[in-house]
């Protein structure tokens, strides 16, 4: 921890600490996007405490734990528990506290019960809906699965970021009192992700912004869809540029499998095909995002996509799977267009007909880029819903007006 930091005093008269894995400069996911933003909205009105994973923060109100040094070489579930542990401890004198994924549920489940404070979650993925986690974890994954159902069941109020994650919360731990998961969405910073019309950005970059493109952001995990996706773009015209910004391999399995299809489809199509894998700054994914013509989210599973509001904030049309929130932000025929897709129930979110989703994926993105000006509407819709809908203002007003009904009881 980073004793030197003392929580800043701010207006309002409560203090929350804020418990993620993922916090700046160390975000790799939407989680750590939303965490960002809420605390930054959050604190013009309330002490936020942030304690997070990781190396020390320079941040005043923020404190980072590493893993116990001799929970170093264990599972790495373990490790992330041992923290929790280290964390939980320190939240003596909050008034609340607010956890975010699995690896800090414990930690504020922990607090709750030391402490005797009303615990939050915000549920931003599910561990009985991603199996695949276990390719990674091994035996972590019963111990992960374990720690975010034990918090859950204990959790005064549980966050889900959309109707479709809430309807798989209750879905996965059918005990929960539905009072108790509520709906409160993700957001976006629509001054900073905009419309960026940076061509030699993207010339920079090996992607010609003329030419019609399509593009993939996001990382190489089963959620996300891509070897679907990959096969789908076979079906594209030659003359369409297809931009994969894609990276963080979940495991070596999955990156070999996106080598090869992404190697089958450059054969296919030649030099059509750009496969950027290391993380590029804001900046650029916004110059790229704006010079695409369609933005791509083909996920198995989505609780909201956060990666979608980013596009649509670019002005940039979006054609998405029907799973998960997916249709919550992308409206089928206003902001872009919804891909159905027929689910095998058994969490792995794997299609019951592969062949027949990857064959709509192709058709309906073919059906935007044969009209460039629906799609430049899409894209413009898309700019004004986030405006309407996705600010971090309303969110934080939300998510502060709970935690409000719960020290109120």
């Amino acid at each position: 921890m980073n004793d030197s930091l003392n929580p800043v005093e701010y207006p309002g008269g409560m203090r929350v600490d804020v418990i993620s894995r993922e916090y700046p400069p160390a975000v790799y996911g939407g989680a750590g996007v939303h965490v960002t933003e809420l605390v930054k909205a959050m604190r013009a009105d309330i002490d936020v405490v942030v304690r997070c994973f990781g190396e020390p923060r320079d941040e005043a109100g923020t404190h980072a734990y590493e893993v116990p040094a001799d929970l170093a070489e264990a599972n790495a579930a373990l490790g992330f528990l041992g923290t929790d542990l280290r964390i939980a401890a320190d939240v003596a004198g909050a008034d609340l506290v607010h956890s975010h994924t699995w690896y800090a549920n414990q930690a504020g489940n922990i607090a709750k019960l030391l402490h005797g404070i009303p615990h939050v979650i915000s549920a931003h993925s599910l561990e009985p809906l991603r199996p695949w986690k276990a390719e990674q974890l091994g035996g972590g994954y019963r111990l992960s699965s374990w720690m975010e159902k034990d918090a859950y069941a204990n959790a005064d109020r549980i966050i889900a970021v959309s109707n479709g994650m809430r309807a798989d919360i209750l879905r996965s731990y059918p005990d929960l009192d539905p009072y108790k998961v509520v709906t409160i969405y993700n957001g976006i910073d629509i001054d900073v992700w905009k419309p960026t019309h940076e061509p030699e950005t993207v010339r920079a970059l090996g992607v010609d912004p003329d030419a019609p493109t399509v593009i993939f952001v996001g990382r190489i995990t089963r959620q996300k869809g891509l070897p679907y996706l990959l096969r789908a773009l076979r079906e594209l015209p030659a003359d369409v540029q297809i931009v994969l910004c894609a990276g963080a391999p979940d495991t070596k399995e999955i990156e070999e499998e996106v080598r090869g299809l992404v190697d089958e489809l450059r054969e296919e199509r030649g030099g059509a095909v750009h496969w950027i894998s290391e993380h590029l700054p804001r900046e650029q994914i916004m110059a790229l995002l704006t010079a695409a013509d369609v933005f791509l989210c083909p996920s198995v599973y989505e609780p909201l996509g956060i990666v979608n509001l980013e596009a649509m904030a670019c002005g940039t049309a979006v054609v998405g799977s029907g799973t998960g929130g997916i249709p919550e932000v992308v409206q089928d025929g206003v902001t872009g267009r919804i891909v159905p897709i027929e689910q095998v129930q058994d969490g792995t979110g794997t299609p019951i007909d592969p062949d027949r989703f990857v064959a709509d994926l192709a058709a309906t993105i073919n059906e935007v880029l044969a009209d460039p000006e629906r799609a430049a509407e899409y894209g413009r819709a898309g700019r004004k819903r986030v405006e309407d809908e996705f600010t971090w203002t309303r969110i934080s007003e939300q998510t502060q007006a709970l935690y409000r009904s719960l020290l109120d009881d």
